[in-house]
């Protein structure tokens, strides 16, 4: 019975450590950047202010946000894969 307590407590150790890491990670500048970014094209948006210049900007910084995401998530998942093939 205690194991199964055990394995709560770790599990919830776990999820709480992924959480705190995530929030970190949100606060890096290129993670602000993007969520200024999206917030001042939201206002121009519901304004019917945006400008062509400012669309071309917003969408090359979230396609490489999005971009860099992936290719770290990706690398991730070849590497867990790469270790569990060993």
């Amino acid at each position: 019975m205690q194991s199964g307590t055990y394995d709560r407590t770790e599990r919830r150790t776990d999820m709480n450590e992924r959480i705190v890491k995530r929030l970190a990670n949100l606060c890096s500048v290129k993670s602000i950047t993007t969520l200024v970014l999206t917030a001042v094209f939201a206002y121009l948006a519901i304004s019917g202010k945006v400008s062509q210049e400012f669309m071309l900007i917003y969408t090359t910084v979230i396609a490489f946000y999005f971009g860099t995401q992936s290719q770290k998530l990706s690398d991730a998942v070849d590497g867990q894969a790469t270790k569990e093939e060993k």
